[in-house]
């Protein structure tokens, strides 16, 4: 039977969507806001940093707050904040003021995450691991197409702030979509149109520890975050150095990774549910990512990186999302507040992680990094082993 939330869940998705040209927008118009604010890359890039800096600020209490006022409230500001933000980068005449708009993007995209996520959940119940996943793919799918609407900009001589405008007037628009539509109850289930609203029951022989099984999935958003970060940083100058690849050849690496996330996010919106169980993805992902990190090390030849950027981009999507559905699943009572966790672990990631495989290139190989990678691989298999465990003796199913 048909959901009565989709027009809810199509909002969502939209974020997403254009959430994923955000996460580019900066970095895809650097020569432009360089030439305008008279400064360097670097600035743009702490800028981007600064976003970062944002949703660390914001996670944990956005969580707790999606929990005690609903997920629609949330979304709503998300939506509100990030228009803000994308009116006013093109328009500021400091770089030191984009700054603060960073940051306030940065709040925007945690409001996002702390309420779409539960909400997914609330509104895909038998279907809720597939759903928080489809969330990558449409951020992908966003990244993917962002770059053409910058070529067409730029080949027809239009203002570069055109495209931040395009997307906050997307933003607005979605935003009445989401306030004209309908969410369930925070903690509740409607599971179809016609059948009656009721509060889940704990499926769980014992109650879960957040001390155990959160913990460990807080690892996971850790592991699973500083997997991709790593890959989406490195693989070009890995295979110039490394390889010997020319810096056309290099770059491209990180569309066939793009590819391979793509392909991951689909595959698993088709299994999950099915045969294969969200905790036994957690295991099998990272295990690939230990294989393809060795083949990466020890096979040194274009052809066989350019496979191994797929498998890395396919062995590391999703596997966030997978971490905070079973995060909401195991403490369905707290759904934001435990999405934040899980999110504030990711977003310690993002801005730890260049930290550490920066200074590691500055005093040695590029082959460190990758070293290092494939240990915070066996980390995130080792939590997630945890997992499969402790949810097998908690629910007494086979998973």
């Amino acid at each position: 039977m048909k959901n009565m939330y989709m027009k809810a869940a199509i909002g969502l998705y939209s974020n997403y969507f254009l959430l994923g040209m955000v996460n580019i927008i900066l970095s895809s118009n650097m020569e432009s806001l360089t030439a305008k604010w008279g400064t360097t890359s670097t600035i743009i890039s702490y800028i981007i940093a600064a976003i970062g800096f944002g949703k660390l600020l914001s996670y944990s209490s956005l969580g707790v707050l999606s929990d005690k006022v609903g997920r629609k409230p949330l979304l709503i500001i998300s939506s509100f904040l990030m228009a803000i933000f994308l009116v006013s980068i093109p328009l500021l005449p400091s770089y030191k003021l984009a700054f603060l708009f960073a940051v306030l993007a940065g709040v925007a995209n945690a409001a996002m995450d702390a309420g779409s996520y539960p909400a997914l959940v609330e509104i895909f119940t038998k279907k809720s691991g597939s759903a928080n996943v489809l969330v990558k793919a449409f951020m992908s799918t966003g990244a993917t197409i962002l770059p053409f609407i910058i070529l067409f900009l730029s080949d027809n001589g239009l203002f570069f702030g055109y495209s931040f405008f395009l997307l906050a007037a997307i933003y607005l628009f979605n935003m009445i979509i989401l306030l004209l539509s309908t969410f369930p109850k925070v903690n509740e289930v409607k599971l179809e149109e016609n059948e009656e609203t009721v509060k889940p029951i704990v499926p769980f022989k014992s109650e879960p520890k957040l001390l155990k099984e959160g913990l460990s999935l807080i690892v996971i958003g850790f592991t699973s975050t500083a997997l991709f970060t790593v890959a989406q940083i490195w693989l070009p100058s890995y295979g110039q150095e490394a390889v010997f690849m020319t810096t056309n050849e290099a770059v491209k690496l990180l569309s066939y990774y793009s590819i391979g996330s793509v392909v991951s996010v689909l595959v698993l919106a088709f299994i999950l549910g099915n045969k294969i169980k969200a905790t036994t993805i957690l295991i099998v992902y990272p295990m690939i990512t230990v294989l393809t990190v060795a083949v990466i090390l020890t096979v040194k030849e274009p052809s066989v990186i350019t496979i191994a950027s797929f498998f890395l981009g396919f062995s590391t999507a999703g596997v966030l999302q997978l971490a905070i559905t079973l995060m909401t699943e195991l403490f369905w009572m707290r759904k934001g507040t435990v999405t934040g966790l899980v999110a504030t672990a990711s977003g310690v990631a993002s801005v730890v992680m260049p930290l550490i495989t920066g200074a590691i290139a500055e005093k040695g190989a590029i082959n460190f990094i990758f070293i290092f990678d494939g240990f915070i691989a066996v980390i995130g298999i080792i939590a997630a082993l945890f997992i499969f465990v402790r949810y097998k003796k908690l629910t007494l199913k086979n998973f």
